[in-house]
């Protein structure tokens, strides 16, 4: 291998690499790393600061790296049956600290006597005899000033992964630079060349940061002009403008009155309907903010003008109650409201397909089967999406594009904090609802011990006796811990023999968790133990309790979504977490729940504590998965990318220069996998 570009090194295997043979290669694939591309791109998660530091210097309870020459041979221990302890000493000139390795013989016959280690770990013991118990160490003449540590798993060692990643630079000359020459000099951006071989062997605090904002940059710009692209694609001129109308009537119909959100809402997405090219409008909403009734005031809208409108949504008893909402709202005012989603067959089917294409039904609301090949609208002119982030990209336009370019509402509850939501979505306008519909009440939040499990108990009894229901939510599905949904499950139903308790788990059959979803649902289902397929989920007014086991293992963002399952109607709702887990973090989170119970400000912690990875999940569908910058604090970067992006992207917005190509095979690369949902 010689000079690459990255495209290059995407079609060179991993083991053609030393020591990664096909067993290897199968280990590095269950990380998602298939080619040398991927292990270049494949960034340490942390470092450690081996700066060495001399015994004397290291001070007890500290974590340090220390010089030291073997005084002797270890003395081998044997304090029991499975239990081996290997003891020795290490000197500088500045005095002589313990080591103890335990069940270690291979790593401490490593330790020759008057050989020189580096050995990191934490100081025990005081200053005039000074240790370390299982310290990391390796020779001096190898050990780097900083060390990466890896995301690793999959049977691959730290070591292995950082063997195979000096070999693969070893072999690459100079990796090619996306980036034009220009921007770079200007925003004094180190070339990827060394920005990729800094962060995986960096000699100093001060290098790292330079190649980590180099990257950063990279990555983030690479988004922005993605996200930018697929603006251009979605606002091509449409001749689906829909016309001023008195929309009196609407307001008239409703059972309430609509709140200053709501209508500001409406505002701004009808005067986006009102011109020749398509809205592209995100409405983000807390949970009850009354989101669907925002859509339901477009729908009528767009319908005044002729126009049908579309609704898709995850889940089919989701589309159902969206269904029932819409149909109680529009079809006092002529309109109708149909739905489709798998169940819907045969001659029913047909006929209502018929309908669409015919222009008879208004609003067709379901699952994805209303982006099927066969379906054909008549006037398609707005089209809704519920929960964005379960849909792809792909989805989501060819959910527009069903008979021509459509309006668009993307409809969300999971808050994001404004200023980044408004470079994140740069394919989006967006509108907030950021106050309640007048009626609800603030769930009362409480955090408790396992101790108080009886207490807990209690509570729920309370709540069924008073015909309520309840959601008990766990982290994992059997992962044979107590808090485990299946021994939870078993557990209530011992406990309450005469109620009717349910489960709920990501991998039953999607036929069994609608059927057990709609049980719940109708009533049918006292208390539901489930794990967080719940987090989206349907409108159960009934249901005023929710008990979340463990509750420090679930991100603010996501605790708040699970909470918004309860508080439906007017009556008190409550939210009990469950944890026994103390540290800072922790309990900082949990505490924050039971203070706040704004979205957006509880999003902001989120974000502060946790990071943009675990704020978004695993998988925020449709956006490109970050590998290295960090949407909290790379904000400014964050910044500078997009104005960098507009800039670039008004002057060749195809990226068809022949300089661009590089840029333009990185964006596409980055956009095909977070939109192949």
């Amino acid at each position: 291998m010689r000079r690459m570009r990255p495209d290059e090194l995407k079609r060179i295997p991993l083991d053609r690499l030393k020591g990664v043979g096909n067993k290897r290669a199968g280990m590095f694939a269950g990380l998602g790393i298939y080619s040398c591309y991927d292990l270049l791109f494949h960034f340490p998660r942390a470092y450690e600061d081996w700066t060495v530091k001399t015994i004397e210097e290291a001070v007890p309870g500290s974590v340090c790296a220390v010089k030291g020459t073997v005084s002797a041979p270890l003395k081998k221990n044997m304090v029991r049956r499975g239990l081996t302890i290997y003891k020795g000493s290490v000197f500088d000139g500045t005095g002589k600290m313990n080591i103890s390795l335990f069940n270690t013989a291979y790593a401490a016959a490593s330790l020759r006597q008057g050989e020189e280690f580096v050995f990191y770990g934490r100081i025990e013991g005081h200053p005039r005899s000074k240790s370390m118990s299982s310290p990391k160490f390796m020779p001096s003449a190898s050990a780097p000033p900083i060390r990466p540590l890896y995301p690793a798993g999959q049977g691959l060692t730290q070591t292995v992964i950082s063997g195979a990643v000096k070999d693969l630079l070893s072999r690459v000359d100079v990796i090619d630079d996306p980036l034009p020459e220009e921007m770079r000099v200007r925003l004094s951006l180190c070339p990827l060349d060394e920005a990729v071989r800094t962060v995986h062997g960096p000699e100093s605090g001060e290098k790292l940061d330079r190649a980590v904002r180099r990257l950063t940059f990279e990555e983030l710009f690479c988004m922005q002009l993605g996200l930018l692209s697929l603006r251009k694609r979605e606002r091509a001129p449409t001749g689906k403008a829909v016309g001023r109308c008195d929309m009196s009537r609407f307001f008239a119909s409703l059972p309430f009155k609509p709140t200053k959100a709501q209508m500001r809402a409406m505002r701004e997405a009808a005067a986006d309907m009102m011109k020749n090219v398509p809205m592209n409008r995100l409405l983000q909403g807390d949970v009850g903010s009354g989101k669907t009734v925002v859509a339901a005031g477009l729908m009528y809208f767009a319908w005044k003008s002729g126009f049908q409108s579309v609704m898709m949504v995850p889940t089919e008893i989701l589309a159902e109650q969206h269904c029932a909402t819409l149909k109680k709202l529009l079809s006092p005012l002529g309109m109708t409201v149909e739905l489709l989603t798998s169940s819907v067959r045969g001659a029913e089917r047909e006929e209502l397909l018929e309908r669409v294409a015919n222009g008879v039904t208004s609003v067709l609301v379901g699952t994805h089967a209303v982006i099927g090949d066969r379906v054909e609208f008549y006037n398609v002119g707005l089209a809704v999406t519920d929960e964005q982030h379960r849909f792809g990209v792909r989805q989501r336009r060819k959910l527009t594009e069903k008979g021509g370019p459509a309006h668009t509402l993307v409809m969300s509850a999971t808050p994001i904090p404004r200023t980044l939501a408004l470079i994140i979505y740069g394919d989006l306008d967006i509108s907030v609802l950021d106050e309640l519909p007048p009626g609800r009440r603030e769930i009362r939040t409480y955090c408790v011990g396992s101790g108080a499990r009886e207490r807990v108990n209690g509570f729920i009894e309370k709540h069924i006796r008073a015909g309520r229901q309840v959601y008990v939510v766990c982290p994992a599905i059997d992962d044979g811990s107590e808090d485990s949904a299946v021994l939870r499950h078993k557990r209530l139903t011992e406990r309450f023999p005469g109620a009717r308790v349910g489960l709920l788990h990501g991998k039953m059959k999607p036929a069994d968790k609608e059927k057990t979803m709609r049980m719940f649902a109708e009533g049918k289902t006292d208390v539901l133990v489930s794990t967080t397929v719940i987090e989206v989920g349907v409108d159960v007014p009934s249901a005023t309790l929710m008990i979340v086991e463990e509750a420090e293992k679930f991100g603010l963002s996501q605790l708040h979504q699970l909470r918004g399952r309860v508080g439906r109607s007017d009556r008190q709702s409550f939210c009990v977490l469950i944890s026994d887990v103390k540290g800072d973090e922790a309990e900082e989170r949990l505490k924050a729940m039971c203070s706040c119970s704004d979205g957006f400000e509880i999003a902001k912690k989120d974000l502060e504590l946790r990071g943009p990875g675990d704020f978004f999940g695993s998988r925020q569908h449709g956006l490109p998965l970050l590998r290295i910058a960090d949407l909290h604090s790379d904000m400014d970067i964050l910044e500078s990318a997009a104005e960098e992006a507009k800039k670039l992207y008004s002057s060749d917005p195809d990226l068809s220069e022949p300089e661009h190509e590089p840029l333009r095979e990185e964006v596409n690369a980055l956009f095909e996998q977070a939109s192949g949902a």
